[in-house]
């Protein structure tokens, strides 16, 4: 079971460069309980990056260039399948 309805979808985020940001995701309840990862851009994201930390629903930014500014998705997955939520933006001045 995957449920549709995020518990809190990402809301956008502006923060000037070099500061830390961070985008919040709570996932729709599902068994098992889904796992969370997120797009930026429409690509998955990999946590190599140091700078980038995902725990539970929360992407961590540590200090932010221009590059990190897009259109971010948070993404539910379990056996069922996968559910996107809608999108937020992150605005780097």
């Amino acid at each position: 079971v995957l449920r549709d309805d995020f518990r809190q979808p990402p809301g956008d985020v502006v923060v000037a460069a070099g500061e830390p940001a961070v985008l919040e995701c709570v996932p729709p309840r599902g068994h098992p309980e889904p796992s969370v990862s997120w797009k930026k851009n429409g690509v998955r994201l990999s946590d190599e990056d140091e700078r980038l930390t995902i725990r539970g629903g929360k992407l961590m930014l540590a200090s932010t260039r221009k590059s990190d500014a897009g259109v971010y998705v948070c993404v539910a997955t379990n056996v069922v399948g996968e559910r996107d939520s809608e999108p937020a933006e992150l605005v780097v001045f």
